[in-house]
C-alpha cells in the first residue's frame, strides 16, 4: 500500500449519511447476488458500510470477514455490532494481499473503493485466488475515472474498469460482469473456476 490509503483520521466521511444516496449498498449487494449462507472477505472494509448489509445478506448461517489494515477503522466497526452481528462478522487486522484467511473458505472476496490505493494488485489477486472456494467469485468496486471528483479519490488516482478486468483475466479469473453503480463508481466481478 502507499499514500493513496485511505486515512483513518477521515473514517467519519465513510459513515456520512449522503453516502447511501450515491452508492447505496442494496444496489451493491443486488448486484453482487450475495446469498443466504456464503462466507464473504470484505476486504478493505473500513468502518462496515459493506460488512453491515453483508452480515445481513447472508444470515447467522453465513459469515464475513472484515479485513482492514488499519486497526481504527476495525476498531470503529466493532462498536458498530450488536450481538448478532457479532456473531456472523469477523474482524481481521491485514493487508489485502496476505488476509491469513483460510484457503478455500470464502465464496466471495469483495474490495470495495480500495483497488485504486493497491500498489502490488496482482499480489492482491493471488491471494483471492487462495481464498476463494471452487467457482468463488471476486467483486471490485472502485471509483469512476469519467465522472466529477465530488466525492472520492482525485481522478488521477482513479483506475479504468479495463484495467481491473485485464487484470482478472491475467490472474486467471474469468470476468462475468462489470457495471457502473451508484453515480461515482464501477464495479467488475470474476469468477474462480475448478
Amino acid at each position: 500500500m502507499h499514500d493513496r490509503r485511505f486515512p483513518a483520521s477521515e473514517a467519519h466521511r465513510l459513515d456520512d449519511p449522503e453516502r447511501l444516496l450515491w452508492l447505496p449498498p442494496a444496489a451493491v449487494l443486488g448486484a453482487l447476488a450475495v446469498r443466504p449462507g456464503e462466507t464473504i472477505a470484505d476486504v478493505g472494509a473500513g468502518t462496515g458500510y459493506f460488512s453491515l448489509p453483508l452480515a445481513k445478506a447472508v444470515g447467522p448461517e453465513g459469515k464475513v470477514y472484515a479485513v482492514d489494515a488499519q486497526a481504527e477503522m476495525l476498531s470503529l466497526l466493532r462498536q458498530k455490532l450488536d450481538a448478532a452481528a457479532f456473531a456472523i462478522v469477523q474482524l481481521i487486522p491485514a493487508e489485502a494481499d496476505q488476509t491469513g484467511l483460510p484457503p478455500s473458505s470464502c465464496d466471495l472476496f469483495f474490495l470495495a473503493n480500495i483497488w485504486h490505493e493497491i500498489e502490488d494488485q496482482f499480489a492482491v489477486l493471488r491471494e483471492a485466488m487462495r481464498v476463494l472456494k471452487k467457482n468463488g467469485r471476486i467483486a471490485i468496486l472502485d471509483w469512476r475515472p469519467d465522472v466529477d471528483p465530488k466525492h472520492g479519490p482525485p481522478l488521477a488516482h482513479r483506475v479504468d474498469p479495463s484495467r481491473a478486468i485485464e487484470s482478472l483475466r491475467s490472474a486467471g479469473f474469468e470476468p462475468v460482469a462489470t457495471a457502473n453503480l451508484g453515480r461515482y463508481s464501477w464495479l467488475v466481478q470474476g469468477g474462480k473456476h475448478p
